[in-house]
């Protein structure tokens, strides 16, 4: 019992005496560091053969352990000798004037440990942010540093804590303008009050954060903070002290890849900050959106001519984080200049991804700025080149440039670069259109079928993003007016069941049919088929029952001239389970677009107008209408993209593109009346081919594998007769998929 209490007694005392010994142990440690620039003369020793890292350490960890040892919120007696005697702005300073040599890189692991370690808000005492930014100003002085490592670990961890404490970064914001800096800094501290964990609002107008409202020129910038007052790092006269921004955009450019890839995070973490005062003085008082948009334009003009396009576009999405952890070895044999397209993407993604993570002031300005700065200065000569090689590298990585943009803002300014902000109807040969989009479009139907392949890829990829300017600027504003409507009623007049029109009338008054050539083997009466009577012909609103278009499609290839029905697993309904999920797709992306779920009214139209489908349906159809003379993959590509098209939740396309029954108005063309053309092309040419069923059989067995590769003659045009029949059973597909989604 006694020697119990004795213990318990003991314990306490020493539990009193612990600050105490652990401050004596503290001041011992500091003032044997300072005794060592007292006594010793020789300054070229280096630091690690001295006893100063030893006792920084001991530091550090008497620190830690006596915080462990208060109450939470409590300051212990050694942290209150570290602030009191600004041991601190001491070691800043002997790690300014390196002595001894290595000084500043043992000073960085201290500071670092100490805002990594302790708990407490350290960053708030003038004692510690000021040697802080003092530190900040020694980081980032040039590349391949023997500190560079202490630097990134450094600069990371007060970006961390940053990120816990946004307001924290009123701490960090210089300008060598002291009126400039009074400016910020008020601003922020009036926000930052009360408001340290809430995001601030930027003010500006609804407009110019609006997707899709971005100004026509690329130089106007939708924010007041617009990348024209960005510092320009070549004019001396806007350059700003070193700060922690500065700073971490040198390191990312660090050749060792884990030390870029910390620098990155920690940047990217800035960015995001929810303070509007660390936003506009990343974008006024910085070369943030310069930096980032050159380095992306210098690592687009290291990718060599001789790039394989076909590569390029099997490489996928690059992801920054993967592509800097794992490094690249270039590999000659089957990429040249793998390791540059790599580094490019790598860059482009990271770019993305702070736009899309960064406070809205940050975005916009840096999007803007990759827009001027890289997509019309650099990217677009690229593409409107003459030459083929040049046109299929360059839309190759262009293929890439959209695969990896996922930020809406800088999106945006992707398809306004690319197609302009025109959203007015389409006439023939404008000469006030869109240069770079007119090129695009026309490479659709080049001579070169790789260059047309290779641009109808990039459409097909472009239609896939969620952005309403690319559909409504290609297709849906020349289709505002429903122009191609014959006459003012429309679907509402289209007679009834009981009043349907004899056969032969029905195909006679239809204009697409009056070329049907006769006394063939294959007459039109045995291949295009009318509705069965015992359909109904319309819904009670007017439109067509889903049935009735689905058999049209179906039916539009003559029997003679099908085969998908003598080789297993290639029916109609394969295309039903691709096409609901597509088309889903496209409804999830078309949500927040607020389309009209009904055609508009024609009373609204203009009844004078011509219709004109525009240039993109324009080469579509052209090119669909020259399906039998097409190369296979060609064929394969137009249909896809058609498809792509038809799959968006647009009231106007489903009745312009799916529904064979309207009245066109005098001149007009839909998809049904071009694959109607093209067919009875077909019925004239299959007359002069013997043997046309089994080699039309073969020639699918071969597509699917079931049979080697011979020569067989007319190959083209059988191919086409193949792609044809399946066109018309994906369309069958989707316009199932779209029509019940409607409202009954």
């Amino acid at each position: 019992m006694f020697s119990k209490l004795t213990a318990l007694l003991q314990q306490a005392v020493e539990t009193e005496e612990e600050p105490i010994q652990l401050l004596d142990s503290f001041i011992s440690h500091w003032k044997g560091i300072t005794n060592y620039y007292i006594v010793t003369t020789d300054d070229t020793l280096p630091v690690k053969q001295t006893d100063i890292p030893w006792r920084l350490r001991q530091m550090v960890d008497i620190l830690v352990h006596e915080e462990k040892q208060m109450e939470r919120g409590e300051t212990g007696p050694c942290m209150e000798y570290l602030l009191q005697h600004k041991i601190l702005e001491t070691l800043c300073t002997l790690a300014k004037a390196g002595y001894p040599p290595g000084m500043k890189q043992q000073v960085l692991l201290l500071i670092t440990k100490l805002l990594g370690q302790i708990q407490q808000p350290l960053l708030p005492h003038i004692n510690v942010h000021r040697p802080v930014q003092k530190l900040i100003r020694l980081c980032g002085e040039g590349l391949g540093s023997k500190t560079e490592k202490e630097e990134v670990q450094f600069l990371t961890t007060v970006c961390a804590k940053l990120s816990q404490d946004p307001y924290l970064i009123n701490f960090f914001i210089e300008k060598k303008n002291s009126a400039d800096s009074r400016r910020l800094l008020s601003c922020s501290f009036e926000k930052s009050e009360g408001q340290r964990d809430d995001a601030v609002g930027t003010g500006l107008s609804t407009s110019s954060l609006t997707p899709g409202a971005s100004p026509s020129h690329p130089d106007q910038c939708p924010v007041t903070c617009a990348s024209s007052t960005c510092p320009n790092p070549e004019e001396g006269g806007g350059q700003l002290d070193k700060s922690l921004f500065s700073a971490l955009l040198t390191l990312t450019a660090s050749e060792k890849n884990q030390f870029a890839l910390k620098a990155c995070e920690g940047l990217l973490l800035l960015a995001t900050l929810p303070e509007e005062v660390a936003a506009r003085y990343m974008v006024e008082s910085t070369t943030l959106c310069h930096t980032l948009t050159d380095r992306l334009s210098d690592r687009y003009r290291l990718i060599p001519d001789s790039v394989d396009p076909r590569q390029v576009e099997l490489l996928g999405r690059v992801n920054w984080r993967s592509h800097y952890a794992a490094g690249h070895v270039e590999d000659a044999e089957s990429l040249p200049g793998k390791g540059a397209v790599l580094s490019f993407f790598s860059w482009l993604d990271y770019c993305d991804q702070l736009v899309k993570e960064a406070h809205k002031v940050t975005a916009a300005a840096v999007a803007l700025e990759i827009r001027r700065r890289f997509f019309v200065k650099v990217l677009e000569p690229q593409l409107l080149q003459v030459s083929e090689v040049g046109i299929l590298s360059s839309t190759a990585l262009l293929m890439g440039v959209v695969t990896h943009i996922t930020s809406p803002r800088l999106l945006d300014e992707l398809v306004l670069f690319l197609l302009g902000d025109q959203k007015e109807a389409e006439v023939p040969v404008d000469p006030a259109c869109h240069l770079l989009r007119s090129q695009l479009i026309e490479r659709c139907n080049h001579l070169s079928d790789e260059i047309s392949m290779a641009t109808l890829r990039f459409f097909e990829q472009l239609l896939q993003k969620p952005q309403e300017h690319i559909i409504y600027n290609l297709v849906l504003r020349n289709m505002r007016g429903r122009c191609y409507i014959g006459n003012s009623i429309g679907h509402e007049d289209r007679p009834a069941e009981n009043e349907q029109l004899d056969e032969t009338e029905e195909f006679e008054e239809d204009p697409f049919f009056t070329d049907i050539y006769t006394g063939s083997r294959f007459p039109a009466s045995d291949w295009l088929v009318p509705p069965v009577a015992t359909q109904e012909a319309t819904k009670a609103d007017g439109k067509p029952e889903v049935n009735r278009i689905v058999n049209s499609f179906l039916c539009l290839v003559p029997d003679a001239v099908k085969t998908s029905h003598l080789v297993a697993g290639c029916g109609y309904d394969t295309y039903l389970v691709d096409a609901h999920r597509m088309f889903q797709g496209c409804c999830v992306n078309a949500r927040e677009w607020k389309w009209p779920l009904v055609p508009n009214h024609l009373e609204s139209c203009d009844p004078g107008r011509i219709f004109y489908e525009g240039d993109f349906l324009k080469v579509l159809f052209d090119r669909m209408a020259q399906i039998l003379q097409q190369p296979y993959d060609l064929n394969l590509q137009i249909t896809s993209v058609i498809s792509k098209v038809a799959l968006f939740p647009h009231p106007h396309l489903h009745e312009y593109l799916l529904d064979p029954y309207i009245n066109l108005a005098p001149g007009c063309r839909s998809l049904f009346s071009v694959i109607v053309r093209v067919i009875g092309d077909l019925m004239q040419r299959i007359q002069r081919i013997p043997q046309f069923p089994s080699k039309l059989l073969l020639v699918r067995r071969q597509l699917m594998g079931l049979e080697p590769e011979d020569v067989v003659d007319h190959a083209t045009l059988l191919k086409g007769v193949i792609v044809l029949e399946e066109f018309c059973k994906e369309l069958a597909a989707i316009s199932f998929v779209k029509y019940p989604s409607e409202p009954d």
